[in-house]
């Protein structure tokens, strides 16, 4: 143990261990709130003291607020955007609603850090919370935060998929194989016609998440209280966004209606919906791969992907496909996350929302692991995975679905016959036709040739 010291609030006198650099209203919440040892994610806490900064720049240049008090705060805040002090923000993510306890925490640790930088006795309240609220701070920060994820995290990696992807369909685009639908053998196509569907997929979920952004760069800064603007100077909220979006190159800007805001959280659902439709996508893509992979004797075995790690303790030489997994395991994530998020998003009880510490967290860890996800499956998959041509070839000339090309030609329940002569006697569907119709082998293979079967419906990136 380090000691303790005496800290006082509103509230009165409490003990506090003695190296914090929080005080009372941060030791009351962690008393207040044992309950899973989560706490609000290194990004969240890096948004609140960029906002801190900022405020504390947009009062000093107002004449608000003292300019030694103003730069000291700037400089504390500067410290704790560099990631120093990370254990000094111990409040649980199960808190009060507002995340006052949060905004209180990061006031409290700037104003210590700042009171020591400046010689000045620096107030958490008055001073590091000049023109705020915890009811305007946290939104914005959830929307900071996420808007800088979504742009250092999210985007990024979501594009290098699509390259990825993009790049293994050209060089798969001669590789002819059976397309399935309900897991049954259907007509051929190429394997880069499949992946070209996954490119589009990608592509189309960031396009939908881009279309949020607009949503998201509104920021609730300057509705204070409950959205009139109480205690912060007229100008405040839209120098607060403007220096804001030079700090960050994101174009931030007050919100249109503060009530809106603060009492709800749309924008966030909006936002996790968006995610959870990546999480789809991914998860389909990661179980095409995993069914692809099957094997390697008595499965598909269309595709090897790269060798990793051993994948059994006990069975010698055995390989699990065990990126597409970890990626199903983020996505379920990810659609569970949505769900919290969607049911905080209903806890907009008149002026404020009251979920908005597990909005927080949930949405922010659905960016952060969707956007690992999509880099470790483009690198350690895609990029890497190896096509067994032999194994798509061979029964690929002998699938008896191929007699669909011949349906306008000797029609349906011809065509059907032949199909099930050829799947019960195990030959090629072209041995089968020739007997069946008296036509050529010539005109059967031109046909019944599958690369021609596969020509039309997209055109490859």
């Amino acid at each position: 143990m380090t000691g303790v010291r005496i800290e006082k609030d509103s509230m009165g006198e409490l003990e506090v261990p003695a190296d914090a650099l929080y005080g009372a209203q941060t030791q009351r919440a962690v008393e207040n709130f044992p309950i899973s040892g989560l706490r609000m994610p290194p990004a969240f806490i890096r948004a609140v003291a960029l906002i801190k900064r900022t405020a504390a720049e947009v009062n000093r240049d107002l004449g608000l607020l003292d300019e030694g008090i103003a730069d000291a705060i700037v400089a504390a805040a500067d410290e704790l955007l560099a990631g120093q002090y990370g254990d000094q923000f111990p409040v649980d993510v199960f808190q009060t609603g507002s995340g006052t306890s949060t905004n209180m925490n990061v006031n409290e640790v700037i104003a210590h850090l700042a009171s020591e930088k400046s010689g000045k006795s620096v107030s958490p309240n008055d001073h590091v919370n000049m023109s705020q609220s915890s009811n305007d701070t946290i939104p914005t920060t959830i929307h900071v935060s996420a808007a800088l994820e979504i742009d250092k995290t999210l985007s990024p990696s979501l594009k290098h998929l699509v390259r990825t992807i993009d790049t293994r369909a050209q060089e798969l685009a001669d590789v002819v194989k059976t397309g399935r639908t309900h897991l049954m053998d259907a007509m051929p196509i190429t394997m880069g016609q499949e992946l070209a569907g996954w490119s589009a997929q990608i592509g189309d979920g960031l396009s939908r998440l881009q279309a949020t952004l607009p949503r998201i760069y509104r920021i609730a800064q300057g509705g204070t209280a409950v959205g009139t603007g109480i205690n912060a100077h007229p100008e405040f909220a839209h120098r607060f966004a403007a220096r804001l979006a030079v700090v960050t190159g994101l174009p931030f800007e007050p919100n249109r209606n503060f009530f809106e805001s603060l009492s709800c959280q749309d924008t966030a659902v909006e936002v996790s919906g968006q995610l959870r439709t990546l999480a789809c996508s991914l998860m389909k893509i990661a179980n095409d791969l995993r069914w692809m992979n099957s094997g390697p004797l008595a499965g598909l075995a269309e595709i090897e992907l790269p060798a990793l790690q051993p994948g059994s303790s006990i069975m010698p030489g055995k390989v699990n496909p065990v990126i597409p997994e970890a990626v199903c395991q983020v996505c379920a994530q990810v659609i569970g996350n949505d769900s919290t998020i969607t049911l905080g998003g209903q806890a907009g009880n008149f002026q404020l929302n009251v979920m908005l510490p597990v909005i927080a967290y949930n949405l922010l860890q659905s960016i952060q692991i969707l956007g690992n996800a999509a880099r470790i499956l483009a690198d350690k998959a895609i990029a890497g995975f190896v096509v067994n041509r032999e194994n798509i070839e061979r029964p690929l000339a002998r699938n008896p679905i191929l007699v669909t090309a011949l349906n306008p030609v000797v029609g349906y329940l011809k065509a059907a016959a032949i199909a099930k002569r050829a799947y019960r006697e195990g030959r090629p569907v072209i041995e089968v036709a020739m007997e069946e119709t008296g036509m050529s082998r010539e005109e059967l293979e031109k046909l019944l040739d599958p690369r021609h079967l596969t020509e039309g419906g997209i055109v490859l990136p």
